[in-house]
């Protein structure tokens, strides 16, 4: 089980680089667009018409690839001044039951989006915008996401059962 947490901790990483490359090449664009709004370079070029189409999708791709990782991380967002100020046995039982919510909640709309997904392909939805792609396009990444967010809050909840009995040390805002 270390070794199929460990691969999957890989995973994740791989999915971070691809978010930073993806980060990496939404700001050549950018800057790219302005430069060829505000410099005619090309003849009759007058900035990308596409950019901020191509950003808004780079940007929830980032999002979706990222999460997972930061949540492995401990990086996500945390308020633990509860789990701080009560004993540690009763923080542990805390973390327990909101690992147990986090995964129903990423598996209900793990679910939901996949069918929104399905649904999007078999309509054969399109998103018209300045660029023409079929919707479940995007819509697809969502169930994938939160598939690996699920993944995680298993790993999560093994590593806090194997664990002392105490709140996790990760993402701490106090001493």
């Amino acid at each position: 089980m270390d070794r199929l947490e460990a691969g999957y901790g890989r995973l994740l990483e791989a999915f971070a680089l691809a978010a930073c490359a993806l980060l990496f090449g939404m700001t050549l664009m950018i800057c790219a667009d302005v430069v060829l709004r505000n410099v005619r370079i090309v003849p009759g070029v007058a900035g990308l018409a596409w950019s901020n189409e191509v950003s808004e999708a780079m940007l929830y791709l980032v999002t979706m690839l990222t999460a997972p990782w930061l949540l492995r991380r401990g990086q996500h967002i945390r308020v633990d001044i509860i789990l701080r100020a009560v004993p540690k046995q009763v923080g542990w039982i805390f973390e327990w039951t909101v690992d147990i919510l986090g995964l129903a909640c990423c598996l209900i709309i793990a679910c939901y989006s996949a069918r929104a997904a399905a649904a999007s392909f078999k309509a054969g939805s399109m998103s018209i915008k300045t660029l023409v792609t079929p919707e479940w396009w995007l819509l697809s990444v969502l169930p994938l996401a939160f598939l690996a967010l699920s993944l995680e809050m298993l790993f999560r909840m093994r590593r806090l059962a194997l664990g002392e009995r105490a709140p996790r040390d990760d993402a701490v805002s106090t001493g």
